[in-house]
């Protein structure tokens, strides 16, 4: 294999890229962004790997989830403390219920690219570039604002920056507490059935809190009462953002991509040839790919040796995407070709991006019933190969959206356009997802390896 640097990608095929009317404009930019402060540091990297590592063993769950694209309109801090308390909320049903830890990853922070399935749209007679998300263009419908602007790279670094410095306050500064688990339920969700399920589970925290602290643990003697760790991740699309924020970490002189703790290489990016391959294979800090319904196990294995040529177990998460209806067909061959070529990664489900409809209104939307369907199968083709089924990758917010049909709490097709208000796929609500979380609680105490 060749010799890897930073910027090794830029003589590969790539594909998924914005062309800029202006690339002076937009070398400038990169060169800002290269000159400005990581937005996380290389340890934290590791630690997040080696966190993999206990999730890929069978000793921890993977939990990763957040907005399918952040915008910069619906930038706003009670955003993000809504979705940071519906993590939270399933991180705790799944460690108190299934005794099992959970690392979570928010797909927050750097969500604002997005791959599309053409490279420009058409309204009546009017075509457009694509939109691909805030960090290229708006999505609004207009010739100034659908050509890709390198200011806007900017913009969402400093976004990352004020959302990052939000999560780590409240991962750290008491929000997080056990203490506060009745405090984590949504006003919009208090009545669900899924709320009471919920806090009839923080009524059995509270007594075995009030039990440790009889015995004299509590949370200022025990820290993990009251802080938590929450890794940022986003896909690695933009290879020249990607690229300013990839720096040498000064104790190990190893390349960390700085601009998240985790990246992932999309369904329509991972050719084993490509530019974002070559990337992802030089920088150290756990990395993900999507894994379609058109994977081939054999592209695979070659990916796998690409992407972790030392068969590290914290290196690689592999997120399957195949659709409800497709995962018994297709995932099968895949796990055995990995178990047979003793490959150590992390397996998790995608059940969003393979579910999409068109709802006889129009609207793109995702059957709730299919996306627990994928999860379920996802399990039972773990079980029947002998691997260990490690996380969970959701698009979900903490806002009372109507964007996923069904639920314990149904949103009807009717309905999706009460609160319809995503920017590119439909997300989970608050509600939606913790009843995904009780289910896979109950899929953890039974398949859980001791």
């Amino acid at each position: 294999m060749t010799s890897w640097t930073p910027d090794s990608w830029r003589s590969k095929p790539i594909l998924q890229q914005p062309v800029y009317p202006a690339a002076q404009a937009l070398a400038q930019v990169e060169q800002t962004l290269a000159s400005y402060p990581p937005l996380v540091f290389a340890g934290e990297a590791r630690e997040l790997r080696r966190q993999f590592s206990e999730v890929t063993e069978g000793r921890a769950f993977l939990l990763q989830g957040g907005d399918c694209a952040e915008s910069f309109a619906e930038f706003s801090a009670t955003k993000i403390r809504d979705t940071f308390k519906v993590m939270l909320q399933m991180a705790v049903v799944m460690t108190f219920a299934a005794s099992c830890p959970v690392v979570k990853v928010g797909r927050m922070a750097g969500q604002f690219a997005k791959p599309r399935s053409a490279d420009d749209e058409t309204q009546g007679d009017l075509t457009l570039p694509a939109y691909r998300g805030d960090i290229v263009n708006g999505i609004a419908f207009e010739a100034a604002g659908r050509a890709p602007d390198p200011q806007r790279l900017l913009m969402a670094y400093h976004q990352a920056t004020a959302t990052l410095n939000l999560l780590r306050a409240f991962a750290q500064g008491g929000f997080a507490s056990l203490d506060k688990v009745h405090q984590w339920n949504l006003d919009f969700v208090a009545s669900s059935a899924t709320s009471d399920r919920f806090q009839h589970l923080a009524d059995r925290i509270d007594e075995s809190l009030a039990f440790m602290r009889a015995c004299g643990f509590d949370g200022v003697n025990s820290p993990q009462l009251r802080e938590t760790s929450l890794f940022t991740a986003h896909e690695a699309l933009l290879l020249n953002y990607e690229q300013a924020f990839t720096r040498r970490d000064s104790l190990t002189g190893d390349w960390y991509d700085c601009s998240a703790h985790m990246l992932w290489i999309g369904d329509r990016t991972r050719q084993p040839d490509g530019a974002h391959v070559e990337f992802m294979r030089g920088i150290n800090n756990p990395i993900g790919v999507k894994v379609g319904p058109t994977s081939d196990p054999d592209e695979l294995l070659r990916l796998i040796d690409i992407l972790n040529p030392t068969n590290d177990s914290g290196r690689l998460n592999l997120i399957v995407r195949m659709g409800a209806d497709k995962v018994e067909a297709h995932m099968p061959k895949l796990v055995k070709a990995v178990q047979r070529e003793g490959k150590q990664v992390l397996w998790s489900s995608d059940p969003m991006h393979g579910n999409t409809i068109k709802a006889s209104s129009g609207y793109k939307t995702r059957d709730f019933a299919q996306i627990l369907a994928e999860v379920e199968q996802f399990f039972a083709v773990h079980r029947a190969e002998g691997s260990w089924a490690g996380g969970i990758h959701i698009e979900m917010t903490g806002q009372n959206v109507t964007e996923c049909i069904g639920g314990a709490t149904p949103v009807t097709e009717d309905g999706l356009s009460d609160r319809y208000h995503t920017h590119c796929d439909p997300r989970l609500n608050a509600d939606q997802s913790l009843e995904l979380a009780f289910m896979i609680a109950e899929t953890l105490k039974k398949t859980r390896r001791p």
